[in-house]
């Protein structure tokens, strides 16, 4: 089964953004409680596929900006879940999709399969 959520929410270079710590935990929290209120609620399978997608008209190096800008994102899908991030169950990807100029969001794809299918 498949759920696809996109919201419209404008992510930053993580790691790179040269922003006061105020103005980052203000954005951050904002970005986490997006994810927790658009994220479906869902009973978590034995094994989940998660993958978050930065859209935006640049791109951002997949090493470590890219995971970097998602983080609270990736926060806030968990809370949602009720889990933690690092959960064993739920295997997390990272992707970017490239937009015009000013737009921006983030998709959020969770891939699992029903154990009542087979």
């Amino acid at each position: 089964m498949k759920r696809t959520v996109e919201i419209p929410l404008k992510t930053v270079a993580g790691q790179n953004a040269r922003e006061h710590h105020h103005v980052k935990a203000k954005r951050v929290k904002r970005e986490r409680n997006a994810a927790f209120l658009m994220t479906p609620m869902l009973y978590l399978p034995a094994h989940m596929v998660i993958t978050v997608t930065r859209i935006s008209p640049g791109t951002l190096d997949k090493h470590d900006n890219l995971s970097g800008a998602l983080k609270a994102v990736v926060d806030g899908i968990a809370d949602k879940l009720g889990i933690k991030d690092n959960d064993p169950r739920v295997e997390w990807r990272y992707a970017q999709a490239v937009c015009p100029r000013r737009e921006f969001g983030v998709r959020i794809e969770m891939e699992w399969t029903d154990d009542n299918e087979k």
